[in-house]
């Protein structure tokens, strides 16, 4: 994956972890010791959902914020051409995450809130985060190769 792509979906995860982080959390339990294994596991394949449902989940938020006038459609064409970069998933949980974000729904990272609620828990409004998203976006945007 890009590592502009990777950035550009640093914003949702940006806006999610104040959600997360207010949720209550307990401490995991302690493990028992395990046997030391014969030779080391081979490490596990990455899932490439995740990051699919946070690319097409920011392209709905994107969309949503040029629905409330807050940017122009310029960061939602890069967005979609960055998705090209992303390992796709399962469309139909795509679509959902995209689905949401139209709705102005930010959704990753296990947490959901409204692009309202970030702002607000942010000390900011909807507007300064869809530009703020928009103008990330667009940076990564002038990085990628010409078509």
């Amino acid at each position: 994956m890009c590592k502009k792509t990777v950035a550009s979906l640093s914003l949702i995860a940006a806006i999610t972890a104040g959600a997360a982080w207010a949720q209550d959390t307990q401490p995991a339990p302690e493990a028992a010791p395990e046997a030391p294994a014969a030779a080391p596991a081979a490490p596990a394949a990455q899932d490439p959902q995740p990051a699919y449902d946070a690319a097409r989940n920011q392209l709905g938020i994107l969309g949503y914020c040029q629905d409330q006038g807050h940017i122009d459609g310029g960061a939602v064409e890069i967005q979609t051409k960055m998705l090209t970069m992303v390992p796709a998933g399962d469309v139909a949980q795509g679509d959902a995450a995209e689905a949401k974000g139209k709705e102005g729904a930010v959704s990753g990272l296990g947490v959901e809130t409204t692009l309202a609620d970030a702002a607000t828990q942010q000390g900011t409004t909807e507007a300064a985060l869809c530009q703020q998203m928009d103008a990330m976006i667009k940076q990564a945007g002038a990085a990628l190769p010409a078509e």
